[in-house]
């Protein structure tokens, strides 16, 4: 949900826009392009309490944001197609940006409401897919999580050597609740986080599995969207597992088990690949440098940022603009898509973390 920062960095980028300063950057600013970043598209209306909600976006948005792009001169294309424009000798030189659209988690609702709007448009997009998600037995801990403190009006969990007891009798103290269970589980190794979350799931009676089954698609459903020649369809893992905190086994055996499922139950190569989570939390160089010796063509993260001539040797380690379910207006994204905003936060924080290969993988 939107707090007071949220509300300043609107203004931030507001004012960027209406003064014409963001523009007035873009041409040392801008890069080449962008990867944008898309999870759940639906035209439910945001409840009081939704601390996911800014993985969601409405269809409007969704096309307001194309028609937007198209109109500034953006070419919608493949991850593919980006792929050999980077390899292009001067890619720059080209003129025209390039954006490709990526979606994480398969969600069903990406056929329901945003499938017709890419077809409608003639957009490309690529959506990556866990496949134990597929199967109707993934742990979408995080909903279920914020299910959770939605329904009760206390809390008191032991996770480790802390314990959250809570009071959640209004959205700010569900809000507060939820960021520091959630990102305590995020630090926690997998096996860990996932126990804390199935216990806490049974108490509460929230079917994991179910929950899954309610939101992702099966496997009848992402053959359809595969059969569009719009459509891409990328790996992301087995398990939607933080790569990060496992062994190189483990890692190894999540992406080669996810690329090796969706090639055999879609008939067709899987090339492309999502880190989970996709932050620095969760991927380390050796899962970057996995993913390259690996052969896949490009792997996504979710470090915040635009495509630029650098990035043709690091495509398994590319950031993505995230289409925001708190800035659901094409005026923000015009504002990220020039640019300035990513300039100023290195120059505020110095070069901010990215996710760069290993020298060396461990055998598995």
């Amino acid at each position: 949900m939107s707090g007071p920062t949220t509300d300043l960095l609107k203004s931030a980028l507001s004012a960027l826009h209406y003064s014409g300063a963001g523009a007035m950057l873009a041409p040392w600013t801008r890069g080449l392009g962008a990867v944008l970043m898309l999870h759940q598209v639906n035209p439910d209306p945001v409840q009081a309490f939704e601390p996911n909600s800014i993985l969601r976006i409405t269809p409007d948005f969704l096309e307001a944001t194309i028609r937007s792009c198209i109109e500034a001169g953006f070419d919608f294309v493949t991850l593919d197609e980006m792929r050999l424009r980077l390899s292009e000798p001067a890619p720059a030189a080209t003129g025209r940006r390039f954006l490709s659209v990526t979606l994480d988690d398969a969600y069903r609702d990406n056929l329901t409401y945003a499938v017709p709007i890419f077809r409608r448009y003639g957009v490309p997009y690529t959506i990556y897919a866990p496949t134990d998600y597929i199967d109707g037995r993934g742990e979408l801990w995080w909903l279920a999580l914020e299910g959770i403190i939605r329904n009760r009006t206390s809390i008191d969990v032991t996770i480790g050597q802390r314990r959250y007891a809570m009071r959640l009798t209004e959205p700010a103290l569900k809000d507060r609740a939820f960021a520091k269970i959630y990102w305590h589980l995020r630090r926690l190794p997998e096996a860990e986080a996932r126990d804390v979350m199935r216990q806490l799931c049974a108490a509460n009676g929230i079917d994991l599995p179910g929950l899954c089954s309610a939101l992702i698609m099966n496997w009848e459903e992402l053959r359809q969207v595969a059969a569009d020649p719009l459509a891409t369809i990328g790996a992301h893992t087995r398990r939607h597992m933080a790569l990060r905190h496992l062994s190189d086994a483990d890692a190894r055996d999540e992406i080669t088990g996810s690329v090796a499922r969706l090639e055999k139950e879609l008939g067709r190569p899987c090339r492309h690949f999502c880190f989970p989570y996709g932050d620095t939390l969760a991927v380390s160089p050796r899962d970057v440098s996995l993913c390259g010796e690996l052969g896949l063509a490009t792997a996504v993260t979710t470090c915040k940022g635009l495509i630029k001539p650098a990035h043709a040797q690091l495509l398994t380690s590319l950031p993505r603009l995230s289409l925001n379910g708190d800035y659901q207006e094409p005026h923000y994204v015009r504002v990220l898509l020039d640019g300035a905003p990513f300039a100023a936060l290195d120059a505020a924080t110095g070069v901010r973390a990215k996710l760069t290969p290993a020298r060396k993988v461990a055998a598995a």
